[in-house]
């Protein structure tokens, strides 16, 4: 039986979440936990470019790992995550997408960019009320943020293009999934009509 879900009325101002669009998620070449994902990564910098000229906050994510202590028992199910060493490139953003110097880029240690972090007080301080979720992976931390983000009472928007994941059939489970409980999921094109 279909639950009963409605479209989220709009934020008066949305702050733009980039996941983990760092060089451990983005280059195979480089990566196990990376894919091929040119297009994500081009739809992130449109959305970039569109949040940079309206004047709304931009955050970046990306996971790195000082001590064996840290989200132990995350990476002991996937112990790949060890590859995301502090320091290293692999945690450094997609020189693609470029932060800015007032750009924060948020270290975290779990899935999502809330859990251990001030992410969600930051947002607030910005004066946004919603939050457009990007990046990667849609089954992953894409998703784990986005739940978290109206855990926080921010109306969250999932830009479809602009998100992406090592597994398709996931990715599109996982995104039908966020639409029906947790966010709007749109098209690149509709969530760029909202920035101009």
């Amino acid at each position: 039986m279909a639950l009963d879900s409605q479209s989220l009325t709009p934020a008066q101002r949305y702050a733009l979440v980039l996941v983990d669009l760092a060089v451990g998620f983005t280059d195979p070449r480089r990566s196990p936990l990376a894919s091929s994902c040119d297009e994500v990564v081009e739809a992130n910098r449109q959305l970039l470019a569109a949040f940079r000229r309206r004047g709304w906050p931009v955050f970046f994510t990306t996971v790195a790992y000082q001590e064996a202590t840290q989200a132990r028992v995350f990476r002991e199910k996937l112990p790949v995550l060890n590859v995301l060493e502090a320091g290293t490139e692999l945690v450094e953003i997609d020189s693609r997408l470029e932060p800015r110097r007032d750009e924060p880029v948020i270290v975290k240690h779990w899935a999502s960019a809330f859990f251990g972090t001030d992410l969600a007080e930051q947002i607030r301080r910005a004066g946004a009320d919603g939050v457009m979720v990007t990046g990667l992976t849609t089954s992953g931390c894409v998703r784990a943020t986005a739940v978290d983000a109206l855990q926080h009472d921010f109306r969250v928007l999932v830009p479809e293009e602009a998100t992406g994941d090592r597994d398709a059939p996931a990715h599109s489970a996982n995104l039908r999934d966020l639409n029906i409980k947790y966010a709007d999921v749109r098209s690149l094109e509709e969530c760029l009509a909202l920035l101009d």
